[in-house]
């Protein structure tokens, strides 16, 4: 049996992994590494007990640093395992560091790489996954593309060989776990009436690390029409906190702070919210998939498809009216299997198991 070498280090990618890892390990032996990129147990841990993963092979512990050491880290670790294991394969995903690292280490030791998400593009070369995704693509043996946009993306690129469109995993993993989430989690455990808020989530650097950027991002919350429920990520939590905003509520605030939370309650939240305000590529697709309104902090997206389609705006809180944007929305036409069929995860495994032999 050949042995495929999966490597995770973030929140969005425990959930990705999950239904390519009960494919997978049908026809492959899997060694699961994580980087600990997510090292805090609510942003990582308890996603290996909800999701049904089994538990990583090796944990490298790696944490929080600046993105060259974080990389460089994960890099001569990740060396070391590959040259202990002599996997068959190496198969990462989406953009984040330890997608990058996991790509430099297998391609500088000519294990064959499997990149899923692969193709997205935001044109944003500001943003560090803009780089790790298009160097990822790059040495990869097999690519795959949720999208038709994302192979158009590879192909402007002259990435041809190896490309496959087998649509969105993550739609794979909401199909599996809805139901769980919705039948475990209600709204009113949170403080909010179901359809009567809004769900928030603020994590990047480029809105976070900026204080007059994060400001106006609170201003803007703060001045809708319904409760707003704010799961805090740690870096935002932290800013908050040297900025001097407290996280805890006061009267009058429609601000509901939270700590962050799994990703079944997220699932379950989503689905009742009025609305979505986020900077997360993963929360604007469950957005569309929970057929709630999503309004993306930044000036640009990979997910193009959910801005075409009417199901997601793009909003700058500094230049523009959050509150008067959401009151003028009217959504577009639904469309039905936009990022695929629900079988990404068993087409992804299938190739894999092609390739190999």
């Amino acid at each position: 049996m050949k042995t495929v070498m999966t490597i995770v280090g973030a929140r969005p990618q425990f959930v990705k992994a999950a239904p390519v890892s009960r494919e997978l390990r049908k026809t492959c032996r899997e060694v699961l590494v994580h980087t600990g990129q997510h090292y805090d147990y609510s942003m990582a841990g308890v996603f290996f007990e909800e999701l049904r993963i089994p538990k990583p092979d090796y944990d490298l512990g790696i944490g929080s640093s600046s993105h060259g050491r974080q990389t460089g880290e994960m890099l001569i670790s990740l060396e070391a395992l590959l040259l202990e294991n002599v996997p068959d394969a190496v198969l990462v995903y989406g953009d984040t560091n330890s997608t990058l690292a996991g790509a430099l280490a297998a391609s500088k030791l000519r294990i064959p790489l499997f990149h899923v998400e692969a193709g997205l593009r935001s044109y944003n070369r500001d943003m560090p996954e803009e780089i790790n995704r298009v160097m990822t693509d790059h040495v990869s043996a097999l690519l795959f593309a949720p999208t038709a946009e994302a192979v158009s993306n590879l192909r402007a690129e002259r990435a041809t060989e190896g490309v496959y469109e087998v649509g969105d995993v993550m739609y794979d993993a909401v199909l599996f776990n809805e139901r769980l989430a919705v039948a475990k989690h209600r709204p009113e455990d949170f403080r909010v009436p179901a359809g009567g808020y809004y769900l928030a989530t603020i994590h990047r650097p480029s809105n976070t690390d900026d204080p007059v950027r994060l400001r106006a991002i609170l201003r803007a919350l703060r001045s809708l029409d319904q409760p707003v429920l704010f799961p805090l990520h740690p870096r935002t939590g932290k800013m908050l906190k040297a900025m001097g905003d407290s996280a805890e509520r006061t009267p009058g605030d429609n601000l509901l702070f939270t700590e962050p939370l799994s990703y079944l309650e997220m699932l379950a939240l989503e689905r009742q919210a009025k609305a979505i305000i986020t900077d997360s590529g993963g929360v604007q697709k469950e957005a569309y998939f929970a057929k709630v309104p999503c309004f993306t902090l930044r000036s640009e997206t990979e997910w193009v498809e959910t801005v075409a389609c009417g199901w997601n705006t793009l909003v700058d809180p500094l230049t523009m009216d959050l509150g008067r944007i959401i009151g003028d929305y009217r959504p577009g036409a639904y469309i039905e299997n936009l990022y695929g069929d629900g079988t990404a995860s068993l087409q992804i495994a299938e190739l894999i198991h092609q390739y190999l032999q």
